[in-house]
This record gives C-alpha cells, sequence and structure tokens, in this order.
C-alpha cells in the first residue's frame, strides 16, 4: 500500500489484526467502492474495512494517519460527484454493518442512529410510531451518506435539508479522538456550531458514525395529485405563486416534456406528454383539502389541469411513479448512453427564466436530457444522456454544464443544490464562492486534518 507521499507501506497485520476476516483486498469489491453512480471514472481504495463500531474506526485511523494513508467513508454509494472514489488509493471505511438504531425518544421526537442505517430502514423501524423522517433523496442512501453530502429531496419545501434535521452528530477526527458535537436539546448556542461544520463536509473533516435526528408527526392527512401545463413557463411560475401564496406545499415536483414521456413509456403510464407538476399537501383532513383547491385555483390561473388529486396511500404512490422512476425512465429512453446527473439551485423568482434558458441550451448542442426538479424550493436536475464513445458529443455535454452552472450564479444561485462538490464539481466551487471563502474552508481542513488524510481530492 503506498501512502500520500510515496511511501511503500506494510499494514495488512496491523488491519487483519483490527477487523480480522470484515477487511478484503478483493479487487471486484474495491471497483464497488471505488464507483458511484456518477459519469467520473472509477478511483479505486486499496483495501475495504467493515466496522462494527466506533473504537475500531479510531484504531483504524490513528494507524491511517500514522502511515499517511488516506480513509474514505462508504455509504451506499449512491453519491453523484464522486465522493467515494480514491484519487490516492487508501482504505475504504464501508458503515453498512453500523446500523443499528442506537435510541428512539417519540416524546422527544428524536432518534439516534448509526451511521450505515439507511432511509428505508429507518422509514420502516418508524412505521406505527406517528412519526415519521421527511428527508427522502430518492436513493436508498446511508442517514451517514445524506448527512455528509447535505442531501435534500422532495420534500425539502417544506420540511427542509439535512441540515434542519441533524442535533447532534457522532464522528471519529482525523486525530484518533471520538467527539460528539451537540446533544438532543432542539437548539443550543454552546460554542461553535460543529454539527454544521460536518454536514455537507463529505468526508474531509470526520468520519460520521452516530446522528441523533429530528422526526415529525405523520399528517392527519395527505393529499397527492398531478396537473399538465402548456408549456414549462406555465408550470413553474403556477409552483411560484403557490409558494408566494403561502401555500404550505409538502412536495412539488416538475417533470418535463421529455420526462413525462420517457415515463409513460417505462412505467406504461398514459400522462399526457406535457410540463407536469406532482403535488402533495400534509395536514387536517380540512387544511389539507383547502390546499389542494388554492393550488387548483392556480393551475386554472396558468391554464393548466385537469388537477388529479388522491388522497388513500396507494392512489397516491402510484400518482407518484413517474416521479419516483423518473432516473431510471430516463436511463431506458436512451438506451447504451451514459447518464450525467446534475443539478443547480436559484432563487425560485429565477426558476422559469433557469429551465427555459437550460433547454435552449440542450437545442443548440444537439443534446438529450430529461429535467426534473423541486421547483417548489428552485432545484432542478437534469438526466444528460451522452455516448462516451463520440468525443464531440462528450465536448458538447461539458460545455452545457458550463453554461449552467455559469447561469446558477449568474442568477445568484449555487452549482449544486443537494448533490454536493465531491471531485466533480471543484472548479465550480471556486467560480461559486471565490479565492478568499475557498482559502477559509481549506484553512479549516488543514487545521483539522493537516496531514489530509480524509478524503484527499474531494470538494479541494
Amino acid at each position: 500500500m503506498i501512502s500520500l507521499y510515496g511511501k511503500v507501506t506494510n499494514i495488512h497485520a496491523p488491519l487483519e489484526k483490527i477487523f480480522k476476516d470484515r477487511l478484503s483486498f478483493n479487487e471486484a469489491l474495491r471497483e464497488h467502492h471505488g464507483n458511484d453512480v456518477s459519469w467520473h471514472e472509477a478511483q479505486l481504495p486499496d483495501a475495504v474495512v467493515f466496522p462494527k463500531n466506533n473504537e475500531e474506526i479510531q484504531k483504524l485511523v490513528k494507524l491511517a494517519v500514522k502511515e499517511r494513508i488516506p480513509v474514505i467513508a462508504f455509504g451506499a454509494g449512491t453519491s453523484l460527484e464522486a465522493h467515494i472514489h480514491a484519487p490516492f488509493g487508501g482504505i475504504s471505511v464501508d458503515l453498512s454493518k453500523m446500523n443499528e438504531v442506537i435510541s428512539f425518544c417519540p416524546e422527544d421526537m428524536t432518534i439516534t442512529v448509526q451511521a450505515g442505517v439507511t432511509r428505508k430502514q429507518l422509514d420502516s423501524y418508524l412505521k406505527g410510531s406517528g412519526l415519521f423522517f421527511p428527508i427522502d433523496p430518492g436513493a436508498d442512501a446511508t442517514i451517514g451518506g445524506m448527512v455528509a453530502t447535505r442531501a435534500s429531496g422532495t420534500n425539502a419545501v417544506r420540511y427542509g435539508t439535512m441540515s434542519d434535521a441533524v442535533l447532534n452528530l457522532t464522528a471519529i477526527m482525523p486525530n484518533g479522538e471520538i467527539i460528539k458535537t451537540g446533544r438532543r436539546a432542539k437548539k443550543s448556542s454552546a460554542g461553535y456550531d460543529l454539527t454544521h461544520l460536518l454536514i455537507g463536509s463529505e468526508g474531509t473533516l470526520g468520519l460520521i458514525t452516530e446522528i441523533t435526528l429530528r422526526l415529525h408527526g405523520v399528517p392527519e392527512k395527505m393529499i397527492g395529485g398531478y396537473c399538465p401545463f402548456p408549456d414549462i413557463e406555465s408550470a413553474c411560475n403556477a409552483a411560484i405563486l403557490a409558494i408566494q401564496s403561502g401555500i404550505p406545499v409538502a412536495r412539488m415536483e416538475l417533470l418535463d416534456k421529455l420526462q413525462v414521456k420517457a415515463s409513460n413509456q417505462h412505467d406504461n403510464l398514459n400522462l399526457q406528454e406535457t410540463p407536469t407538476l406532482f403535488v402533495e399537501f400534509h395536514g387536517s383532513p380540512t387544511s389539507a383539502k383547502e390546499q389542494a383547491e388554492l393550488f387548483n385555483e392556480i393551475v386554472e390561473e396558468f391554464d393548466g389541469g385537469p388537477f388529479s388529486y388522491a388522497d388513500k396511500m396507494e392512489e397516491r404512490n402510484a400518482l407518484w411513479t413517474a416521479r419516483h422512476e423518473a432516473l431510471w425512465a430516463a436511463k431506458a429512453y436512451c438506451p447504451g448512453k451514459h447518464m450525467i446527473i446534475t443539478d443547480i439551485c436559484i432563487p425560485i423568482s429565477k426558476l422559469a427564466d433557469a429551465i427555459l434558458a437550460t433547454q435552449g441550451d440542450l437545442n443548440d448542442l444537439n443534446l438529450t436530457a430529461p429535467l426534473v426538479g423541486h421547483v417548489g424550493d428552485g432545484n432542478f436536475h437534469l438526466f444528460l444522456m451522452v455516448d462516451e464513445t463520440d468525443a464531440d458529443e462528450v465536448s458538447r455535454a461539458k460545455e452545457l454544464l458550463k453554461r449552467l452552472v455559469h447561469r446558477a450564479h449568474d442568477m445568484d444561485g449555487t452549482c449544486t443544490g443537494e448533490h454536493g462538490i465531491g471531485k466533480g464539481k471543484k472548479a465550480t466551487l471556486m467560480e461559486e464562492h471565490g479565492e478568499a471563502v475557498v482559502n477559509l474552508m481549506k484553512t479549516l481542513k488543514s487545521a483539522i486534518d493537516p496531514d489530509n488524510i480524509f478524503n484527499p481530492g474531494n470538494i479541494f
């Protein structure tokens, strides 16, 4: 194994002493842990370990620091900007065996879980409790990975992102110390906010192992529905007015015409192939119905409709099939092509302009990219389909990605609403924040991890 400084070191024996049969140098396993669902070329770690507790990770980190070996946390491998890749080799720390619920306090509406607990596992655990965890990035990501990338999802317009959901973290730091960043209290003004420093740090400052989460009461009533619009501008403007009118929409998702077509083909649906909003309202039976009716008035104002909705769980789930399966539908629409998934987030007042300009770029560059968006908070995604063997198409795709980010910045938005920087958007981080801010981030990184052991090559 090679250290960050080119020194050859043999740490097999001490690793085997810590992890026994939970240490692997298998190439196929390393391939899995050095690759994600992004378009970036795989970069493999030298070894993969499966810790069961904090103490094992602590021993590993101390060994890695001593030998200058990189340490990369691995959750479910669903990241989109090469966060889990290992450009300098090192050790991938797979947290899948740390997947226990540590404590559940329904009276306080909090739960503490290990980092390897997945979103669906948490949903299953909470079923019947009257509480739920609202952050849904789509994939069955681990909670630790969702914290590390500051994940978001379809419910963010009402319930916020992971930044709003976390009360306390346990993390192993690069010096080998195990720290807790907070407590279960709903708020605190005691010192620096280290919890939010680690949220979104993408494994570069600490290896997160336990998370205390805020939960929410399951709404008495949920009404879900969808409505077609004559064009993208009408759909976006209806979404904007719904938010500005104070309707407490729980979910508001946009599928453009191409995505609806792909979804119809993939999921055997019969949706009108035109820009479509999917919405959901939470509350009492009376308030949820009132929200739906108010939204319908806005829909009619922008020549949309008919607005079809349902309040039974089975019917709501059926209505949402097109949105939940959008990624796979887009991929099936262009068989043989590679999918580049990217996102930006802009102020909601600029949403329609940003989407229309982006679709103009797609036409100019002769590219195919179904569009979906968490339009309630100004966030949208492209499923850019590219033939990797076609150098000209790859070049045009890269040009589109540049234009997309430049447009977001010109509109005072961000290069990523929920995917993170990883190794794929490092250049855009400098463009967004400027040298002074990025240097401050680097200073924090150097102070906490002076040997650059944790996920080197990520973010910077």
